[in-house]
């Protein structure tokens, strides 16, 4: 049965970012395809919360306290995983920070944290993850989390936006270099999101930046982190075994790139 291509029973799965957003949706449905789902987030209560609700759906899920700007806790989370499960077959690094400044404005400490978050982060969950699944032969996922603000310019947002952008040149370069062992890499760049990132930082309390975003879309909507954990789980799934090097657009049509 087509669908067959969508199981994940038996794969092990770390999801950096776990805790709210995008990485919790994403956690809570590899869960539901059958992975045992590792939630790691700085945010450990949260993490926990995402693993408790998978279980109490039937999933199997831990959770892990992670800072992933920090290469050590991100090698010893991965470590863990395997160690909980005896693979790893799947990574997802979700994990990031967002900060508003325009380029003039921008401090060194502005482009430093969301450096070391966004892109330092997700290099050294790939590093771990890849090593992981070298070391195991039965190849693998990774699946990273760049944006739409690569395919154009975008005001006030220029640490996420080179934090992202060098996020999908990692993804092409890492594909391009283990392959061999049978280890896909593929980033997804979601548009416009519903999260409590996006709330935060782009929202108003009358939600008229979702309004305008969705009256960008030819769907006429916002995503929602749903949306993009779809996105995450075709890219971790046998539905895409011959897919690397990509990038996928969930983005409700905003941004067309040729």
């Amino acid at each position: 049965m087509p669908l067959t291509a969508y199981d994940l029973t038996g794969r092990t799965a770390l999801i950096t970012g776990a805790a709210s957003g995008i990485g919790r949706a994403t956690a809570l449905l590899l869960a539901e395809a059958g992975a045992s789902v590792h939630c790691a987030d700085l945010d450990a209560q949260g993490a926990e919360q995402t693993a408790e609700e998978s279980r109490k759906s039937g999933g199997r899920a831990r959770s892990h306290a992670l800072d992933v700007s920090d290469r050590t806790q991100v090698a010893a989370v991965v470590e863990e995983s395997v160690r909980a499960d005896g693979r790893l077959d799947i990574m997802a690094t979700i994990a990031g920070v967002m900060h508003r400044s325009t380029v003039l404005d921008t401090s060194d400490a502005d482009l430093d944290r969301v450096l070391a978050v966004n892109f330092k982060g997700v290099l050294y969950g790939c590093q771990e993850a890849a090593r992981a699944m070298i070391a195991q032969g039965n190849g693998g996922s990774i699946v990273t989390m760049t944006s739409g603000v690569i395919d154009t310019g975008a005001p006030e947002l220029l640490c996420y936006g080179v934090a992202k952008a060098a996020v999908y040149q990692l993804t092409k370069t890492l594909a391009t270099e283990v392959g061999r062992h049978d280890i896909r890499v593929n980033a997804v760049a979601p548009g416009w999101i519903r999260t409590p990132m996006t709330d935060r930082h782009v929202d108003d309390a009358q939600g008229s930046g979702q309004q305008r975003m969705a009256r960008l879309s030819p769907l006429g909507r916002v995503g929602e982190a749903e949306d993009v954990a779809h996105a995450v789980l075709h890219l971790a799934s046998d539905a895409s075994a011959f897919t690397t090097g990509q990038l996928l657009r969930p983005n409700g049509g905003v941004h067309m790139p040729w």
